[in-house]
């Protein structure tokens, strides 16, 4: 019996070991394949986030696309802008001069030159302008040729570049000559001297003094913009809106009308409304 026992665990042994065996393999065969899925899964994420690193680039290559053009387009308005108040400036300039180089009619014969003088005071005292003093029409501030030779000075230097040096003669201008019919151009220009140095609040002040004292001027509509667009310098968005709002609606199909809705449209791209 004994024997016989020790016979069947002798031929049971090998078919044990041989299921240990394999059941180790599978065993071993499950962990392979569950680390291959593993690496298998990790290239995948690897793959996915080279993909969205990728996009990721290509939206900001389109963001510093779309921001170039932005600033290009600014660039192109500010210098069609700046071009079209020099030429403006220039004719300005020009009409003035024009019309201070005419010369006045010469007193009836046989009037004495006291009367002359006093016609003359007369008429100055009419268009607004202070009387000459000592009763000689072409000295004192109301001498026309002083007058423009004075807005010259001012609009030759801020043409140059050199603000400084204009906003001083525009205000010396203005002091001098508060009812000239060059008093509005001054406030603009002088507005645009401190604009160009960035002293928006001085700017914005000019701007709607001018547009307080000089409502029906021919610069008026380019003052109201540069009020809303001194407003943005500001942060005053909210007013700005309103200002160039105002500007599109006063004067449609103007130049200034046109700037008005690009400044307007880009507030619009930049606060997503």
């Amino acid at each position: 019996m004994a024997g016989a026992v020790a016979s069947a665990m002798l031929f049971a042994f090998p078919a044990f070991a041989q299921d240990s065996r394999l059941s180790l393999a599978d065993r071993v065969a499950r962990l392979e394949q569950q680390a291959q899925n593993k690496d298998q899964s990790g290239t995948g994420m690897v793959n996915q986030m080279q993909q969205l690193q990728a996009q990721v680039q290509q939206l900001q290559g389109q963001i510093e696309e779309l921001q170039h053009q932005l600033q290009t387009l600014e660039d192109k308005n500010k210098a069609q802008y700046t071009d079209l108040d020099a030429r403006l400036g220039r004719v300005e300039s020009a009409g003035a001069a024009a019309t201070a180089g005419g010369n006045p009619p010469a007193p009836a014969a046989g009037k004495p030159a006291a009367a002359a003088g006093n016609a003359a005071a007369a008429g100055n005292a009419a268009a607004g302008q202070p009387a000459p003093a000592g009763g000689n029409p072409g000295a004192g501030a109301a001498d026309p040729a002083a007058a423009q030779a004075a807005y010259d000075v001012a609009f030759k230097a801020i043409r140059a570049g050199n603000y400084v040096e204009a906003s001083r003669q525009f205000r010396s201008f203005i002091q001098q000559y508060p009812n000239h019919a060059l008093a509005p151009n001054a406030l603009y220009w002088l507005g645009e001297s401190y604009y160009a140095t960035t002293n928006y609040p001085v700017a914005l002040e000019s701007f709607q003094r001018l547009l307080s004292q000089f409502p029906q001027s021919e610069k008026a509509p380019d003052a109201l913009l540069k009020v809303g667009y001194s407003q943005l310098e500001l942060k005053q968005t909210a007013a700005a809106r309103a200002t160039l709002t105002q500007v599109a609606a006063k004067y449609p199909g103007t130049k200034v009308a046109s700037l008005a809705q690009e400044r307007l449209q880009r507030l619009q791209l930049q606060s997503g409304n």
